[in-house]
């Protein structure tokens, strides 16, 4: 694998071997003698602010033996209006790889293809697929028949969060769910294109989390989105993850979020507490998802 850009582009080979490898990299943590990244430099590029993202990567690449330098977008001439083309063919020359984070899904293949290094995608407008590998991993921690598990996804269903649940869902072919106020549902050209009968699209907050054995939500006001708070919150309050939801599943259903957690918005407080154990399970196993991940692009 030279690059890790989108769930989209991986298959289900390449998935179950990426999990496979992040559970024995959790479990063999304080072995400091695996260390494919020795001697090597890596580049991370992030335009829009992180917390579990920017930790986990900074120590997922010290602790595979590698140096990680950290660029805000203020930090390269890509702030002054440098293209992103003329970046990557710098960044080529210099470090062993990339890790992005921007709101360009172009932008970061534009960077892969020019600049020949690894790149790892650490969320576009499109896709955030190292968290959904996380989230994979949480829950096959969890449910021993995890394939078989159907999921779902409550809130704005065509945020890049949900986009990735769709490619996850087709490549490794579990149901899914997207409840979602229709004007916040995944466009009918994405679903064409996931071509897969166990997505199922749908405004009922409560028809939509019955028999699911994972409910799911992200925030409603991404980055960037400031200006439409009021008319989301307003219109996507029905969907909020709360004690009701997740009674109306008929089961004792895994609770997740891929922080940060705005309380009493897209989750209540009670909820959120209730299944904080998990929800920071899941967040600590980005690390272990992206250490996966370099070992996979990484040139030795």
């Amino acid at each position: 694998m030279n690059h890790f850009l989108s769930f989209q582009s991986l298959d289900e080979a390449t998935i179950l071997a990426l999990l496979e490898d992040a559970a024995w990299l959790k479990a063999n943590r304080r072995d400091r003698s695996i260390q494919p990244l020795a001697g090597q430099s890596w580049a991370m590029i992030f335009t829009k602010s992180s917390t579990r993202t920017r930790v986990s990567f900074e120590v997922a690449v010290h602790e595979l033996g590698g140096h990680a330098m950290f660029f805000s977008g203020n930090d390269l001439q890509l702030g002054r209006g440098e293209p992103i083309r003329d970046t990557a063919r710098v960044m080529g020359r210099m470090v062993d790889g990339a890790i992005i984070r921007n709101d360009s899904q172009v932008d970061l293949e534009d960077f892969a293809s020019y600049s020949g290094i690894p790149t790892i995608n650490a969320l576009t407008d499109v896709e955030h697929p190292c968290q959904v590998l996380a989230d994979l991993l949480t829950i096959r921690e969890r449910l021993p028949e995890w394939r078989k598990a159907k999921v779902c996804f409550l809130g704005d269903g065509d945020c890049n969060m949900a986009q990735s649940w769709i490619w996850a869902s087709a490549r490794l072919g579990f149901e899914l769910v997207i409840a979602a106020p229709k004007a916040f549902q995944p466009s009918a050209d994405l679903l064409r294109a996931a071509s897969f009968d166990g997505i199922t699209v749908t405004d009922d907050p409560v028809a939509g989390v019955r028999g699911c054995d994972v409910l799911y939500t992200d925030v409603w006001v991404s980055m960037g989105r400031e200006a439409e708070s009021a008319q989301r919150l307003e219109v996507l309050k029905p969907y909020q993850l709360n004690a009701n939801l997740v009674a109306a599943t008929g089961g004792q259903p895994l609770v997740m979020h891929c922080l940060p957690a705005y309380r009493e918005k897209e989750i209540t407080n009670e909820v959120m507490e209730a299944n904080a154990d998990l929800i920071f399970e899941q967040a600590e196993n980005r690390l272990h998802a992206q250490k996966a991940v370099l070992r996979a692009v990484a040139r030795v």
